[in-house]
């Protein structure tokens, strides 16, 4: 062995070890949100008035912690040999190269929703949201598509604005719903 292979074979053990502990990746992933979540959750400024023992930092508190704990048991699991293994019914054909036209597709459909929904309303934006992503994903029933995201967008509307009470923009379309 010479002094030129040593370099050479470090980087590639380097790598298998990465790509067969790949799943550390999630684990960071959790650790990071984790401490983003507990760390909103204390800084939040809470009145002193507040009576009981369960305020609005319980929840956030406790999901922070739990997406912690989380993390550190899955990366104990992968570093111990635990592998996540592909579901038996899953379709996915890993060998080939990633869709990108849908995901771009998709992407714009959301931005198009997030920058439209304050002109046009949520009932007309929704509408282009649910008709885009079923075109995105590769419907193409140009008859029907429109009609059932147009129903679907009025009816999501109404539960959030009427029922749940949750406010969402109408738009144009104020004084008709």
């Amino acid at each position: 062995m010479t002094v030129t292979e040593l370099p050479e074979r470090e980087p590639r053990s380097r790598r298998s070890w990465l790509r067969e502990h790949s799943e550390l990746g999630v684990c960071v992933l959790l650790l990071a949100l984790g401490a983003l979540v507990l760390t909103d959750a204390l800084t939040m400024d809470v009145e002193i008035t507040q009576r009981g023992p369960v305020g609005p930092k319980t929840v956030p508190v406790v999901v922070g912690i739990g997406l912690l704990v989380v993390a550190v048991l899955l990366a104990v699991d992968v570093l111990r040999g635990g592998r996540g293994e592909a579901e038996g019914g899953e379709d996915i054909d890993l060998s080939e190269p990633a869709d990108w036209r849908t995901v771009l597709l998709l992407a714009g459909v959301f931005l198009a929703t997030a920058v439209l929904i304050e002109p046009l309303g949520f009932p007309i934006a929704g509408a282009l949201l649910f008709w885009g992503s079923a075109y995105a994903l590769g419907s193409r029933h140009f008859d029907r598509d429109p009609l059932i995201a147009a129903g679907l967008s009025v009816v999501t509307y109404e539960v959030f604005n009427n029922l749940l009470g949750v406010p969402l923009p109408g738009g144009p379309l104020m004084g008709v719903l």
